[in-house]
């Protein structure tokens, strides 16, 4: 038994003529006489009630019917399977992100992504979110989920994933609630030591007359969620940062309505964004 004979079958037990079927199929009448005979002959039983005037199917070419059905459906639904599986993606990306973003955004990402290209490997990276730019320049990772930045290199493409606010923040034993509780002239900052966040810092300082007192530079965001727990100043850092920290009880939030915030987003070389892998990830679609 073959497929072609269970399609000749099936055919002819829905027409329930030779001709008609013998037409259809592209067979001759004589070939299908012949096909059927060797299906009856195969499972040991009659599969249709011939005579000169009609044809009907037996109890046994109904169960037959029944099963060819079935398996007809079962081998196209294969060979769908099979093609999508040999157009599917295949390989690695490497992915840069802070370890923050890779615990409140990236997520999502991979979740969608590995639904819809399960056959991809993803080699994560994590590091310094100041370093995701210099990564993908410096070829060390595929992709990175990065900062934008109004000097961003013109051979880099950027897609946005989301707007990350930046919060101030001071230790909750000093007990500041608004900024005009703040006195600049004897409360001292903590900065980053590089990156967007000094940036924008530095920018909403100057745009308010202020000269901060910076008491240390630090690397990385969390690490000034440390300082300022452990009472050595205030600090600006992205609420995502505040939201995952394990210190996050022990400083408070100051509402600043005017800084800019974040622009998140994948960042590769321009020259890559069409390569296949990386396409992929370009094109989902994530809600912020």
């Amino acid at each position: 038994m073959d497929f072609r004979s269970l399609q000749l079958f099936t055919h002819l037990a829905t027409s329930l003529h030779f001709g008609d079927t013998a037409q259809a199929m592209y067979v001759s009448p004589s070939t299908l006489s012949r096909v059927i005979q060797r299906l009856e002959d195969e499972l040991g039983c009659t599969l249709f009630k011939r005579d000169n005037r009609k044809v009907a199917l037996t109890h046994s070419g109904h169960k037959l019917l029944s099963f060819s059905t079935q398996s007809l459906k079962d081998w196209q639904q294969l060979k769908v399977d099979l093609r999508e599986d040999s157009n599917s993606l295949q390989g690695e990306i490497s992915l840069f992100c802070s370890v923050t973003a890779s615990q409140s955004h990236l997520p999502a990402i991979l979740r969608q992504f590995r639904a819809q290209h399960p056959g991809v490997d993803i080699r994560l990276i994590t590091g310094d979110p100041a370093l995701a730019i210099d990564k993908v320049k410096q070829k060390e990772c595929d992709l990175s989920i990065a900062i934008y930045t109004p000097d961003l290199p013109t051979d880099l493409h950027f897609s946005p994933l989301d707007n990350v606010p930046l919060v101030l923040i001071a230790p909750r034993d000093w007990r500041l609630t608004q900024l005009t509780q703040v006195d600049w002239t004897k409360h001292q900052v903590i900065m980053p030591e590089h990156g967007p966040t000094r940036r924008i810092a530095y920018h909403w300082f100057a745009e308010h007359g202020i000269r901060p007192n910076v008491y240390a530079s630090v690397g990385g965001n969390e690490a000034i969620v440390s300082m300022v727990a452990l009472e050595c100043g205030v600090g600006f850092v992205p609420k995502v940062v505040l939201d995952h920290s394990s210190m996050a009880s022990l400083v408070t939030q100051i509402p600043v309505d005017d800084i800019e915030p974040y622009g998140l987003g994948l960042c590769c070389l321009q020259d890559k964004q069409n390569e296949p892998l990386i396409n992929a990830f370009l094109q989902l679609e994530m809600a912020p």
